[in-house]
């Protein structure tokens, strides 16, 4: 998922991607089922939820149901959230036991406070990262989403985010976002060292701190590669994570006028110039 044309949500936003073609295509695909009921599977792992009492997990994201359906084979109750109509057509098409509801992440969740005991999320969360319109503010979204989930969890509850961070900085900016609202925990990565196994995770815990789980893999972890970032009251850099570019380089200000340009800002052209060190006046 590492090269932009890759990325759907640069493509559009997802609304308009996951269109009704796009909608069949993601629910007909076993390579996908398999993939989305593995994730599902390692963020039900990750909540860590009681074993003795039938719980209510909240789905964001939920698409066309894949994760919700291993949440109902697991026995739990649940409740889809996503903005794509025809993601949600092919759920009802297909008959999912869990709840469903149409509506924009950014714009907050609108559920009563405490009523989950717990929230996953598949490849949802990067796109909150994208400005796709002029109104969209990143970080303020961010916030929206998070404080709103805060408040419908029961206290001491986790969400689980399984993400596709583009880089470093995406995961400061939602991380710091969690942390505003209130919630402590940290990205556990499963197979650090694998380019094609590897997997993030945000493991957000709601009023109680909890002990951040290990990442899978990590027996024969190369010790440079963290599998397990922690953040609490302060901010961490999430260094090592992915290909940072330095700061002031050339790539990093590529980077940077290719994120501006996403956003809608105004952005000189790149020349042979871009990020060249100018020679001292004397």
């Amino acid at each position: 998922m590492s090269s932009s044309c890759r990325r759907p949500e640069h493509m559009a936003p997802p609304e308009v991607f996951y269109n009704e073609e796009e909608a069949k295509k993601y629910s007909q695909n076993s390579r996908m089922i398999e993939i989305q009921t593995q994730m599902s599977a390692r963020a039900v792992e990750l909540l860590s939820l009681p074993e003795d009492q039938p719980c209510y997990l909240l789905d964001v994201g939920c698409g066309s149901g894949l994760s919700g359906d291993y949440l109902s084979e697991e026995g739990y109750y649940w409740v889809g959230v996503d903005i794509s109509t025809a993601m949600l057509d092919v759920a009802l098409d297909r008959e999912v036991d869990g709840d469903l509801v149409l509506g924009d992440m950014g714009q907050g969740m609108p559920f009563r406070p405490g009523t989950f005991d717990g929230c996953i999320s598949i490849s949802a969360l990067q796109w909150l990262c994208n400005a796709d319109k002029r109104s969209h503010s990143p970080p303020k979204r961010l916030y929206t989403f998070f404080s709103s989930l805060y408040s419908s969890l029961a206290r001491g509850a986790r969400a689980v985010f399984q993400i596709y961070p583009e880089n470093s900085e995406q995961l400061e900016l939602i991380t710091a976002q969690a942390m505003r609202a209130g919630f402590t925990g940290g990205m556990v990565v499963d197979y650090p060292n694998s380019s094609k196994a590897k997997k993030f995770f945000l493991c957000l815990f709601a009023g109680v701190s909890g002990v951040l789980p290990k990442g899978l893999g990590s027996e024969t972890v190369d010790r440079n590669v963290p599998n397990q970032v922690q953040f609490t009251g302060q901010r961490s850099r999430f260094k090592n994570m992915k290909g940072k570019s330095v700061k002031k380089s050339k790539d990093w200000i590529l980077e940077k006028k290719e994120r501006q340009r996403r956003q809608g800002k105004e952005v000189r052209a790149d020349t042979k110039y871009t990020g060249r060190q100018r020679r001292p006046r004397f």
